[in-house]
């Protein structure tokens, strides 16, 4: 572990509707390649908030923003979804697949957006990904005929398909029950230790953040702990 996946400068973020209250406090802090990180905190402590700025989905903030030590500052829409697009996998409490598609088509979708590689290659690549996952097996079914714990497989698959810098989820877990919660924990942990994949996960899971590489703890807008 060495090199800085992203690094947090001194954000500050206020929301103004209709009074101004200040809800991230001076956030810094820096990821590093091949670090498994859990973000924690009670509701409302402004875990999703920072998710969303760190994601560059949200842009209104003070402060900075690197991905693999580019800033983010002053990029034009188009630019930031084509970082998301090539740095970034999401995994989210609910997977958003599409149920009218097959699993391998899913998880060949960011790929296809990319445009990158051509068809055959996206297509090798997503079912490389399936079967790093266990799933392959699953490929040319439809979406919606596969179980909440396999969709959720599916949904890392897809967040793996342009081998993103960093892979954030939030509440990755938190419609999983307790088996496929584990499940999932271990793929994360083995992608980190095994592919030196980077991942920041929002949780509200103590035993799940508690076994991450590192934990950063929230409370009021503030991180208490990294």
């Amino acid at each position: 572990m060495g090199d800085i996946i992203l690094e947090a400068r001194s954000i500050n973020k206020y929301f103004r509707d209709p009074v101004t209250v200040k809800v991230l406090k001076d956030i810094n802090f820096i990821i590093k390649k091949g670090e498994f990180v859990s973000v924690t905190g009670k509701s409302g402590c402004g875990k999703s908030t920072l998710l969303y700025i760190l994601s560059t989905m949200d842009t209104d903030y003070e402060g900075e923003l690197l991905i693999d030590e580019e800033s983010m500052i002053h990029r034009t829409e188009p630019e930031l979804a084509a970082v998301r697009n090539e740095k970034i996998g999401f995994v989210f409490q609910f997977h958003y697949l599409l149920n009218e598609f097959t699993v391998l088509h899913n998880v060949m979708l960011p790929a296809l957006k990319l445009n990158k590689y051509r068809h055959d290659e996206v297509e090798h690549r997503a079912l490389v990904r399936l079967k790093m996952l266990g799933i392959e097996h699953l490929a040319g079914k439809r979406a919606n005929r596969v179980s909440g714990g396999e969709k959720q497989r599916v949904a890392i698959a897809r967040a793996l398909i342009n081998d993103p810098d960093i892979i954030m989820g939030d509440e990755p877990t938190g419609n999983l029950d307790k088996k496929n919660s584990e499940m999932v924990f271990d793929i994360f942990k083995r992608l980190a230790e095994e592919f030196d994949q980077t991942l920041l996960i929002v949780t509200h899971d103590q035993s799940f953040a508690e076994k991450t590489h590192r934990v950063i703890e929230m409370e009021d807008g503030k991180i208490t702990k990294f």
